[in-house]
């Protein structure tokens, strides 16, 4: 999965960029509105987590905007202002949950996967190609009825092949969706991630799945 996080604390952007890295997830920040709605537009995220004070552009407005471009990527809104009338506003204006400053990460990371959860019905809740069997939400992989112990890496970008099955990703693509938007595309770590999918993933079966896309990258299907 990968998240956005638009906040302005640097001590709460590192507490959540651990939390969130910790348990499987990619995240990108962004420290005030602006960069946080280009980011947002420029780049396919599975959820925002929001700070509604940001500087430059507020979290409200950010939200307002990507609301009216079509986006429909779910919005946690942070913020220390807990009045019911901002968090009325926040919701009003597209956010679908609000969490009050401080807050417990355990919090955090279960509203957010509720949030995950709830937008799976924009896509399939398990994703399957041929015998492999992938549940996004609960980070769990299965092929022909046996668990792959896949690393958060390893998990994430299989889920990622997986998810647009017969079409090849570029080197860039995945690297840009699992390792974020800061990744060194120079290093070779993409290939070696995927040597190791190979190991778990094709090796122990009768047919691979991923295949090799000469000059390109990765697909991943049955043939």
């Amino acid at each position: 999965m990968h998240i956005l996080i638009a906040e302005d604390e640097a001590k709460t952007i590192a507490y959540l960029v651990k939390g969130l890295t910790e348990n499987g997830f990619t995240v990108d920040t962004a420290s005030d509105g602006r960069m946080a709605l280009r980011l947002a537009q420029a780049h396919v995220y599975d959820a925002v987590v929001l700070d509604v004070m940001l500087p430059v552009q507020d979290g409200w407005s950010v939200v307002q905007a990507l609301r009216a471009a079509g986006s429909r990527t779910p919005v946690l809104f942070l913020t220390a202002r807990d009045r019911v009338e901002d968090r009325v506003r926040g919701l009003e204006l597209g956010g679908d949950d609000y969490l009050v400053k401080p807050f417990a990460f355990s919090e955090l990371l279960a509203r957010l996967r509720s949030l995950l959860r709830r937008g799976s019905q924009l896509q399939p809740e398990m994703l399957r190609v041929a015998d492999l069997v992938i549940d996004p939400v609960r980070h769990r992989a299965e092929r022909d009825g046996r668990v792959l112990h896949l690393t958060p890496k390893e998990f994430a970008l299989l889920a990622l092949l997986a998810q647009s099955p017969g079409r090849a990703l570029t080197r860039v693509a995945i690297a840009e969706r699992v390792w974020g938007i800061d990744f060194d595309t120079q290093t070779n770590v993409v290939d070696v991630v995927i040597r190791r999918l190979r190991a778990k993933v094709d090796a122990p079966f009768k047919s691979p799945l991923i295949h090799t896309v000469r000059s390109m990258g990765y697909v991943l299907e049955k043939r």
